[in-house]
């Protein structure tokens, strides 16, 4: 056996393989694990060069996988005025916040701010374009929603947009209006995506130098070796712009990205489908929006179940956005008139959110062999406004995951980010106690093991994007994309969880981070 790069001794290993679930050793050769096994293996494997890295007793997990973000919109997060609940607590803090960017931005700038949350201000209502033209009314401004769904512009912003009290309803979006005078009152709904892409001047060079970098320390530091990246707008540019920063080393965890039912086209034409690409960067499924909240107007059945099948026998992986019941159901509906004509057994379709899934439709999504990714960071983020809000008849169908595990389905997870934080300590914390940050549990009957928690961000995430055969688990000839923590999540009380600290991550045999 050939001396290994890098060893991790006396650490608590966790492997996520059945072969072998735990271990003491990890020796890595290269960008792969070389070997897994007792400390008593240490010196078969050591070499003169080797590189021996004491865990004294740490966990070391494999690195977690974020199933489902949101790359561009978490750079403009990074980059934009936080409003989120942690930041402000009213409209007037909110207008303080921009006052102040407004002060040291030239007249004429885009001004972007995120993730207010209307039921964690004290007003409990959003704010609105009259609210930011006091504080801003020579810079356009737009400030999203935490859930993506809305935006609001001021009144340079909405001219700029060419919305005004003339424009008709877009279909499947919303301009919230002045019940008296019919004028736009800045509120959008399931508009953010155009003003971003059509209105807004796009990043400049050094806005995507400065917004990768933050991104790249901000999933080096949760752990996050891969992630899922699920904008249906990704096209060719946005594949070369990841492409360039990967290739730079300036985006150091692996990416797979997803396409749209028409930017898929344009990877079609490069001779790529779901699966192309290298260990870097890949390409994944075709997303597909359901629902209200898609923004992209409704389809009719008819109409989603021949997108389905051309996009099916085209050689992609499917991936619905489908939150309601109502969308979940069009989605298998679906799924199955293609199941009938071309059989879906093993190409993982997905669903992606499967928020409100009753036991009728999770017993046709396990006959259809497919994947949900789902979110467990929304319980501890969003739990107290859930039970607070969700009808009563849907929520004790709101984000199960041991349901659908029982059901022999497999379960991801995903942040969803920049809609909450990446934090997947958090994420795994809310599966295993299913509790809100108020200390309020949702669903109790749904929450599962530490263990089972841990898989939806490796193995199972893994297996969402055909990947498991090379990451996913701390098994030999698998890359080594490996994780160390404070403690071990399997073995520390359930409310400590949240709290494990990633100390190194490590992605193709190379320490990129250490906390």
């Amino acid at each position: 056996m050939p001396a290994a790069d890098i060893i991790l001794k006396n650490a608590s290993v966790l492997t996520m393989d059945d072969a072998q679930p735990s271990a003491e050793l990890v020796a890595i050769t290269g960008d792969r694990i070389l070997m897994v096994g007792g400390n008593d293996a240490l010196d078969s494997v050591a070499g003169a060069k080797t590189k021996i890295i004491d865990c004294q007793g740490r966990a070391v997990v494999p690195g977690f996988n974020d199933a489902h973000l949101h790359l561009f919109s978490l750079i403009r997060k990074l980059l934009s005025i936080d409003l989120g609940p942690s930041a402000v607590r009213s409209i007037n803090d909110i207008k303080e916040a921009i006052r102040r960017r407004a002060e040291k931005t030239p007249p004429g700038t885009w001004l972007s701010g995120t993730d207010y949350n209307e039921f964690y201000l004290a007003e409990k209502r959003c704010p609105t374009r009259w609210d930011i033209d006091e504080v801003a009314p020579d810079h356009p401004v737009v400030l999203s929603h935490r859930s993506l769904h809305a935006c609001v512009l001021n009144s340079l912003a909405l001219s700029l947009a060419g919305i005004n009290r003339e424009t008709p309803e877009p279909p499947g979006a919303r301009i919230e209006r002045d019940l008296d005078t019919g004028e736009p009152n800045g509120i959008l709904i399931e508009m953010l995506g155009y003003i971003r892409s059509e209105v807004m001047p796009p990043f400049s060079d050094t806005e995507l130098d400065e917004g990768v970098a933050l991104a790249d320390r901000h999933f080096l530091a949760s752990g996050i070796t891969s992630f899922q990246e699920a904008t249906y707008r990704n096209d060719r540019d946005r594949w070369q712009i990841v492409r360039k920063f990967i290739d730079a080393d300036k985006l150091r965890s692996r990416v797979s990205m997803m396409a749209g039912p028409e930017t898929r086209r344009q990877f079609q034409e490069d001779g790529l489908v779901t699966g192309s690409g290298d260990n870097r960067l890949r390409l994944g499924a075709v997303k597909i929006m359901l629902g209200e909240s898609s923004g992209q107007g409704e389809l009719t059945q008819e109409e989603l179940n021949r997108l389905a099948l051309d996009c099916h026998r085209s050689g992609f992986q499917l991936a619905f956005h489908a939150i309601t019941e109502s969308a979940i159901e069009s989605a298998i509906d679906a799924l199955e008139f293609v199941d009938s004509r071309s059989h879906v057994t093993g190409r993982r379709h997905r669903i992606e959110h499967c928020s409100e899934c009753p036991p009728h439709l999770l017993e046709r999504l396990a006959k259809l062999g497919a994947v949900i990714v789902t979110h467990p960071l929304f319980i501890y983020y969003n739990g107290e406004r859930y039970l607070a809000t969700v009808a009563p008849g849907q929520l004790p169908w709101l984000y199960r995951i041991k349901s659908p595990l029982e059901s022999g389905l497999v379960v991801a997870a995903a942040s969803d980010a920049p809609v909450v934080p990446v934090n997947p300590l958090v994420g795994i914390y809310g599966a295993v106690t299913r509790k809100a940050e108020s200390g309020q549990v949702l669903l109790p009957e749904e929450a599962v093991s530490p263990q089972q928690a841990l898989a939806l961000y490796t193995v199972n995430a893994a297996y969402a994007s055909f990947e498991e055969d090379i990451k996913g688990s701390i098994s030999p000839g698998k890359l080594a994309d490996i994780v160390v923590l404070s403690d071990d999540p399997t073995k520390v009380p359930p409310e400590r969880i949240k709290d494990i600290k990633v100390e190194m991550t490590i992605i193709g045999g190379k320490v990129v981070w250490e906390g």
